[in-house]
C-alpha cells in the first residue's frame, strides 16, 4: 500500500475543511427559507425565525399542497425536464459518435464551429426572433426545444467516446454490425456514467430554467415551477391567500417559501440516485486510459 505523505495528509483536511465550510455557508439560505415555512405566520412577521422554525406549524405546507397552480407548474416542470434530458442525451449521442469517426470527412469542421459557437453566442435579440419565428412563443415546447445542444455538453461526450476502446468497435466490425447497431448495442451500455453524468447536467439546467420561460411563455397555465415561483414572490396578489383571512396560521411570507423548498426537493432527491455514476463520470475526458 502506497505511503501518503505529510504534505498530502495535510492538503486533504485543507480540502475536506474547505468543502465542509462551503456546504454549510450554501445550505444556509435553504435552511433558512425551510424553517420559514414549517413556522407561524406571527413568528415571520415579528421576525423571530432565523434557522429553526418558531411555533411550529405545517398550516402553509397543508395549504399550498392543495394548490392547483403550483401543482400544474410542477407537472409542467417535470415533463419539460423528462423530454427535454431524453431529447438532449439522443441529440449528443447522435452528433457526438459521428464526430469521433476518421472517415466522417467533415468532422474537423463542425468541431471548429462546436468551439466558436461556445466562444461567441448568439445576441439575445436575434435568439428570441428565431425562436419565434419557428411557432415557438408562447407554446410549452419552447422549454424544450432552445436546450437540445449544449456545446459543452456535446464535447463531453465527444471526449468519452473518443477514450472508448476501438478494440471491441472493431470485433463488431468483423460480426458486421453497423454504425447504429455497434452505437446502441456497445457504446451505449458502457456509457452509463458519461450519460447519468450528462443527464443530470441537462435535467439540472432545464429543470431550474428561468429566462426561456420569461422570454416566450407568456400563458400563466404554460409557466414551469421557477416562473410560478417567481411570481408568488414578486406578486403577492398571486398568491392563493388574502389579507382578510386573519384566522390561519400563514401569511405571503410562509407560502413563498413553502413554494422555494417545494422546487428544490426533487433534485435533492435526484442527486443521491445518480450520485454513483456522477463521481466517475465527472472525471470523463480529464485523463486518458
Amino acid at each position: 500500500m502506497e505511503k501518503v505523505s505529510y504534505s498530502d495528509k495535510v492538503l486533504r483536511v485543507v480540502i475536506v475543511i474547505f468543502l465542509c465550510v462551503f456546504s454549510i455557508v450554501a445550505l444556509i439560505p435553504l435552511v433558512s427559507v425551510a424553517a420559514k415555512s414549517f413556522s407561524s405566520k406571527l413568528a415571520v412577521d415579528s421576525d423571530m425565525v432565523s434557522f429553526w422554525p418558531v411555533g411550529l406549524t405545517l398550516d402553509s405546507w397543508a395549504f399550498m399542497l392543495k394548490e392547483g397552480d403550483l401543482w400544474r407548474s410542477f407537472l409542467v416542470s417535470l415533463v419539460s425536464t423528462l423530454i427535454a434530458t431524453f431529447l438532449c442525451l439522443l441529440v449528443n449521442i447522435l452528433m457526438a459518435y459521428p464526430l469521433t469517426k476518421k472517415e466522417f470527412p467533415i468532422a474537423k469542421v463542425l468541431l471548429l464551429a462546436i468551439v466558436i459557437s461556445m466562444i461567441f453566442k448568439a445576441p439575445l435579440i436575434p435568439y428570441f426572433l428565431t425562436v419565434k419565428g419557428i411557432g415557438l412563443y408562447d407554446n410549452p415546447l419552447a422549454l424544450v426545444i432552445p436546450h437540445l445542444i449544449s456545446e459543452f455538453n456535446l464535447l463531453i461526450m465527444i471526449t468519452f467516446m473518443r477514450q472508448f476502446p476501438p478494440e471491441l468497435e472493431e470485433a463488431a466490425v468483423v460480426e458486421g454490425a453497423g454504425y447504429f447497431r455497434r452505437l446502441f448495442r456497445i457504446v451505449l451500455p458502457l456509457s452509463k456514467a458519461s450519460l447519468a453524468t450528462l443527464g443530470l447536467f441537462y435535467a439540472v439546467v432545464i429543470w431550474n430554467q428561468f429566462q426561456t420561460p420569461l422570454l416566450f411563455i407568456q400563458s400563466p397555465k404554460w409557466y414551469p415551477l421557477q416562473t410560478k415561483i417567481r411570481q408568488m414572490i414578486t406578486d403577492e396578489n398571486a398568491l392563493p391567500v388574502m389579507g382578510a383571512l386573519f384566522e390561519v396560521n400563514y401569511n405571503a411570507a410562509t407560502l413563498q417559501s413553502v413554494a422555494i423548498v417545494f422546487a428544490v426537493i426533487p433534485i435533492l432527491f435526484v442527486y443521491p440516485a445518480l450520485q454513483k455514476y456522477f463521481a466517475k463520470g465527472a472525471m470523463i475526458g480529464s485523463v486518458k486510459g
